[in-house]
C-alpha cells in the first residue's frame, strides 16, 4: 500500500540537521513506494530544500515568517497543520529531537491521532509498518503497528541510516502561505550552553566523563581526545550536580539519550539512570578505577586504571594513527 508520507526537516545555524536525512529514510520505508513531501518552516529556509530532495525527499513545502526564525511550539504548530490540510497524508515523521518532542504530542492530540515515539527502527512485515521503540529505560524493545489512521512517528538520532546523497536528485520546492497568529509565546533572546563543535545527540563518537573527572579541569583530556576522534563530549548526571559541567551535555534518564557508534565513559560508575541514555551505543569503552564498577557490565572494552593516565595515552595513540592514515 503506497503512501503519502511528510517529514520535518530541521535546521539549525543555516544546515539542516542530520536527524532530517534519517526520518526522510524512515518516511521512505513507510511509504511503501509512495510519496515523501519534505516540509521546511522558518524564515529564511527555502533554499535548505535541495538537500532534503537530494537525501530522498521527493519535493518539499516551506512555510516561511519571520515569527518563524526561532522555534515555539504554537508558531510551528500552525504551520505544520496547515501543511498537513493541504496535503492529506498518510504518513508523519520527525525526528526524536527536543523540538520533535515538544511538537509532536500537540499536532497529535490536534489530529486526534495516536503516535509512536522514540521509534529506532522501522520496516514492512505483513502488509504492516512496524517500529522498535525501547522500553523500560532501554533494558527492552516494543513492536508497534498502527492499524488505522494517521501513522505518525518520531525517530531517535543516530539508529536509521539516511539513504545515499544523489545530488543529480530534482523536485519541486514549493512556498506555502500560512498567516502566524496569536502566538502565546515570543523569543526574545537565544542564550546557547550548548557545546560548541559536534552535536552530542548525533555524534559518532562521544567522550563522557563522570564524578571520577573530579573537576572542570578534569574534562580538558576528555575533550582533547573527543577533538581527535571528532566527536563530543557528555557527562554524567553527577558530574553536572558537582559542577564539573553544564547539564547541556548530561547523558541519561534525566538527559540526553545518545547512540553513537564509540561511547568511551571515563570515571563513570555506571547507575541505571545514566545507563538509560547510552547503552545503545554501537561500541561502549569504559574508564575506571574500581574493576568493580557497574559500567564495566555493559560495556564491550574495559580499561581498569586512572583515566588521567589512560584517557592521554589513548589520545597520543589515535594521533599516531591519524598522521600514518
Amino acid at each position: 500500500m503506497t503512501r503519502k508520507v511528510l517529514v520535518l526537516g530541521e535546521a539549525r545555524d543555516g544546515a539542516l540537521r542530520n536527524v532530517s536525512f534519517e526520518a526522510v529514510a524512515a518516511a521512505k520505508t513507510v511509504a511503501e513506494g509512495g510519496e515523501v513531501i519534505g516540509v521546511l518552516l522558518g524564515e529564511s529556509v527555502s533554499a535548505l530544500g535541495s538537500m532534503l530532495i537530494q537525501y530522498g525527499a521527493d519535493r518539499v513545502v516551506v512555510v516561511e515568517d519571520e515569527k518563524l526564525k526561532q522555534y515555539t511550539s504554537d508558531g510551528y504548530a500552525q504551520a505544520l497543520l496547515a501543511v498537513i490540510e493541504k496535503e492529506q497524508p498518510e504518513g508523519l515523521v520527525l525526528g526524536h529531537t527536543a523540538l520533535g518532542k515538544d511538537i509532536s504530542p500537540r499536532i497529535a492530540a490536534k489530529l486526534s491521532s495516536g503516535l509512536i515515539s522514540d521509534a529506532t527502527a522501522v520496516e514492512v512485515a505483513g502488509g504492516n509498518v512496524v517500529f522498535t521503540r525501547p522500553i523500560y529505560s532501554g533494558k527492552a524493545f516494543e513492536r508497534k503497528i498502527v492499524t488505522d489512521g494517521l501513522i505518525f512517528a518520531t525517530v531517535r538520532p543516530n539508529n536509521i541510516a539516511p539513504l545515499e546523497k544523489d545530488a543529480s536528485r530534482t523536485g519541486e520546492v514549493a512556498s506555502l502561505s500560512v498567516e502566524i497568529k496569536d502566538l502565546r509565546t515570543i523569543i526574545k533572546e537565544v542564550v546557547r550552553k550548548a557545546t560548541e563543535g559536534v552535536d552530542l545527540s548525533e555524534a559518532k563518537v562521544v567522550v563522557s566523563g563522570g564524578r571520577g573527572v573530579k573537576s572542570v579541569e578534569g574534562f580538558k583530556p576528555l575533550k582533547e581526545l573527543a577533538d581527535v576522534l571528532g566527536g563530543a563530549v557528555g557527562a554524567s548526571r553527577g558530574a553536572c550536580d558537582a559542577d564539573y559541567c553544564d547539564y547541556s551535555v548530561q547523558i541519561g534518564q534525566t538527559g540526553k539519550v545518545v547512540t553513537p557508534d564509540l561511547y568511551i565513559a571515563c570515571g563513570i560508575s555506571g547507575a541505571i539512570q545514566h545507563l538509560a541514555g547510552m547503552s545503545n551505543s554501537k561500541v561502549i569503552v569504559a574508564i575506571n578505577k574500581d574493576p568493580e564498577a557497574n559500567i564495566f557490565k555493559v560495556a564491550d572494552y574495559g580499561i581498569v586504571g586512572d583515566l588521567f593516565e589512560v584517557v592521554p595515552m589513548l589520545t597520543e595513540e589515535f594521533k599516531k594513527l591519524k598522521v600514518h592514515s
